[in-house]
């Protein structure tokens, strides 16, 4: 009886085991999905499962590569991912013939049939990547009576209002400012630099209140502001310069307080906006470390142009503010390809920038990434002072045509997949030749990206608790694994 007891447990012991393989075969089989996008084919954020080895035992056995994943460690909670409203991307989207138009709005911020964009950022009055310089008042009217936005209403508030409707109803955006008014600086210019002197402090406090309250009239909600875009660069085109001291106080003393006065306290304030650099020492600890002025911020954006002068990305940087100030937020605000040449639409390095980018930052603690202009015409453009430029989608305005450069693609592996809400997952790559990052959306999908910059394809594991699949990546790719 004691023997007949042991063959039926051993029996149903392997028929458990059996159940629990065949669940994991049958959710590799089912539910994983890989899309991929490589140089020199035909893949472009597509389904691509025939990527995935059919005998994973035998496979697994000339994997160069493990990425194991553990969805029960987890890092930042991710806010989303999307491009700059500028008024140069709205004044080539209105160029384009309405049915040119609404292609480019589904392949940015419909979800389905697009990317799924969820972010945005826009300029306070004039920046470099408008037609012309521009204020909302008169010039001297320190009391802001002449205050209107009727400049935006032409071209770049029809396309954000587009874009929130094709985006679902909903589209995180925050605005930048470039430069005060002219008479509001120390050099009477809204170009080349120059500071905001002390005594329009609190009327350039007010000002962002009120282009935040007239946009909000118009249907379109602003999530945050950052302080100033790029205050330690004197530039050609708008700018302003404020020391780590300046910008700490104008928030202390000046737009903190002003937002909630005028009802906006729940504003999300974001200092800093220039170059990863040295952001902790220069800036975070100073605001993040004074209850009086952290208070207003929720967190601190960054660019990724200190690669300027030849050096490598400090992708070290993020991860130091992230883990002496690990409840406040980083957010990628602008990243672009600098010097427009339209031979270089297909150039491969460029959308390799932006994984590289996008994966460090991710894996370092940032929420969201904001890349810069959505859309630019044949020229780069248009841009006042000439600093022309690349973005993700061209439109050659003289044929009426869309060009989506690699860049579009890239992006598209992270802002498709990745939702809001979604958090990081914390993983281990056995080896520096590929590239990786995780998260686990709401709904409990995980999602991850892997990139290979090598001259070869790679066969790869990816490995989490309920199993491990094989999967090949071509030469110069990106992939997303759903699952």
């Amino acid at each position: 009886m004691k023997v007949t007891s042991q063959i039926f447990l051993s029996a149903f012991i392997l028929m458990q085991l059996s159940c629990f393989t065949s669940k994991i075969t049958a959710q590799k089989n089912n539910k994983i999905k890989v899309y991929t996008t490589a140089e020199n084919t035909n893949l472009k954020l597509s389904l691509s499962n025939d990527l995935i080895s059919k005998n994973n035992t035998k496979q697994q056995k000339n994997t160069t590569v493990s990425i194991t994943v553990n969805p029960e460690k987890t890092d930042q909670t991710f806010l989303g991912i999307g491009g700059a409203i500028t008024d140069a991307s709205a004044e080539v989207f209105a160029k384009l013939s309405p049915k040119k138009q609404q292609e480019f709005l589904n392949a940015y911020y419909d979800k389905n049939k697009g990317i799924g964009y969820t972010l945005a950022r826009t300029n306070i009055h004039s920046c470099d990547f408008s037609s012309d310089s521009y204020t909302y008042i008169s010039e001297g009217d320190k009391e802001l009576k002449t205050f209107n936005i009727d400049h935006d209403r032409k071209y770049r508030i029809p396309l954000i209002k587009k874009a929130i409707e094709t985006a679902g109803g909903k589209l995180t955006l925050f605005v930048s400012p470039w430069s005060p008014p002219a008479f509001m600086k120390d050099n009477n210019d809204i170009l080349h630099g120059g500071v905001l002197l002390p005594e329009f402090a609190p009327a350039w406090a007010l000002y962002y209140t009120k282009f935040i309250k007239e946009y909000e009239k118009e249907g379109i909600p602003i999530w945050g502001l950052t302080v100033q875009n790029e205050p330690m660069a004197k530039q050609s085109w708008e700018s302003c310069i404020y020391t780590p001291e300046a910008e700490r106080d104008f928030l202390k003393n000046h737009l903190g307080p002003t937002l909630e006065k005028e009802g906006l306290g729940a504003k999300n304030v974001i200092i800093w906006d220039h170059n990863r650099g040295d952001m902790l020492t220069k800036r975070a600890n100073l605001v993040f470390s004074d209850p009086e002025v952290s208070k207003y911020a929720w967190g601190i954006g960054f660019h990724w142009y200190e690669t300027w002068n030849g050096g490598p990305p400090q992708f070290e940087s993020v991860a130091k503010v992230h883990e002496a100030f690990p409840n406040k937020n980083l957010l990628f605000t602008e990243g672009c390809i600098e010097k427009f040449d339209a031979s270089k639409y297909q150039f491969w390095g460029n959308a390799e920038r932006y994984g590289i980018n996008m994966i460090h930052d991710f894996n370092n603690g940032t929420v969201g990434w904001t890349d810069w202009n959505i859309l630019l015409d044949q020229n780069g453009g248009p841009n006042h002072v000439g600093n022309f430029c690349f973005a993700p989608i061209h439109a050659d305005t003289t044929k009426d045509e869309l060009i989506y450069t690699p860049m579009y693609y890239y992006i598209g592996h992270f802002s498709k997949f990745i939702r809001p809400n979604a958090k990081r997952v914390l993983e281990t790559t056995s080896d520096k030749s590929l590239l990786s990052t995780s998260f686990k959306n709401s709904d409990g999908q995980l999602i991850t990206i892997v990139m290979n910059q090598s001259e070869k394809e790679v066969l790869y594991s990816l490995e989490n608790q309920t199993g491990r699949t094989t999967i090949t990546i071509p030469a110069h790719a990106i992939q997303t694994i759903v699952y």
